[in-house]
C-alpha cells in the first residue's frame, strides 16, 4: 500500500482524528472510505466496473446513456 503526505489545517486534522476515534477506525481508513463514497477509482477499477455493469445490464446502451444523463442532471439539481 502506498503512503502519501497531505497538508490540512489543524482544525481539519483534529476533526479527522475525532471522527476516526468515534468510528474506531484509522484516519487512513476514514479517508479511504470517503474516497470510495465519492467514487474515486483508478482507470482499471473504473473500466472493470463498467465492464461488469455492461455484462449484467438489462437495458440497451442507449437506454443506459439516457438513464445516466437523467440521474446526473437530477443529482446536480440538489
Amino acid at each position: 500500500m502506498a503512503r502519501i503526505t497531505v497538508t490540512v489545517s489543524d482544525e481539519r486534522y483534529t476533526a479527522l482524528k475525532e471522527a476516526a476515534a468515534r468510528r474506531r477506525q484509522t484516519i487512513g481508513r476514514l479517508i479511504d472510505d470517503a474516497l470510495d463514497f465519492y467514487g474515486v477509482r483508478s482507470t482499471a477499477e473504473a473500466a472493470a466496473l463498467v465492464a461488469r455493469a455492461r455484462r449484467t445490464a438489462a437495458m440497451s446502451e442507449d437506454e443506459a446513456l439516457q438513464l445516466a444523463v437523467r440521474e446526473t442532471r437530477a443529482r446536480r439539481r440538489r
